[in-house]
């Protein structure tokens, strides 16, 4: 497996491609946004992308846009900047994770580790293999979502363990954390502004692709649930 290293530093590519080849991944290397999308474009077994925000051309925020039309490739994201919204916006374009500047190689590397662990795991074989809940048809083994009429809702890994999550346990209300915990399948270590980011764009895409209809449903101060009537 190859895993795409993209940042104008040069210094910063060299650096994580040592300890990337060091996990015995090989390395593709880009320099800004539009090297990054030609990249993937012509080399299909890369599994995993490293990407900066800030770069010239196409920035990292658009190449995550760009991707995301068609892959659900793992990105884990690298920044200088620091402020909230600036997390909350790479999350709301579909990256993964999440790393400012200045960071360890060695969290990277396990940050990267469980993102190839996620996007390798396979839902546990006693639970359904497909869930009705209100207008949406929901497969485990394809990763697909469906509603009513045969639309399909083109979800991220991560929304979709949330929805998958929610779903096959219908009025069950799961706090942020839970949900970290059990579809990032870490110990909680971040804000829950990441999960509630995660949901929101999970609702929009359901919103768009069902005419409005409200399958998440929040329970304030507690988390999140998936009603059946």
């Amino acid at each position: 497996m190859k895993i795409l290293v993209v940042d104008d530093d040069k210094d910063i590519v060299e650096l994580l491609s040592i300890y990337i080849q060091n996990e015995g991944y090989e390395v593709e290397k880009a320099y800004n946004g539009k090297e990054a999308l030609t990249k993937l474009n012509t080399s299909p077994d890369i599994g995993l992308m490293i990407l900066d925000i800030m770069m010239p051309q196409v920035d990292g925020l658009e190449v995550v846009k760009e991707v995301r039309r068609d892959s659900q490739i793992p990105i884990l994201m690298l920044s200088a900047k620091t402020e909230d919204i600036d997390k909350i916006h790479g999350l709301i374009q579909g990256a993964d994770d999440y790393v400012t500047k200045p960071f360890n190689p060695l969290e990277i590397m396990a940050r990267v580790k469980s993102l190839l662990r996620r996007a390798a795991h396979q839902v546990q074989n006693d639970e359904p293999d497909q869930l009705e809940v209100g207008p949406l048809i929901i497969k485990k083994d394809s990763h697909e979502v469906l509603t009513v009429d045969g639309k399909n809702v083109q979800l991220t890994a991560l929304e979709f363990g949330i929805l998958y999550l929610l779903s096959s346990h219908p009025n069950r209300v799961f706090s942020a954390d839970e949900i970290f915990e059990r579809v990032w399948k870490q110990e909680s270590v971040v804000s829950a502004k990441t999960v509630m980011v995660h949901v929101s764009h999970l609702r929009d895409k359901i919103e768009e692709a069902t005419g409005g209809e409200k399958v998440v449903q929040t329970v304030w101060g507690v988390g999140y649930k998936v009603e059946t009537r």
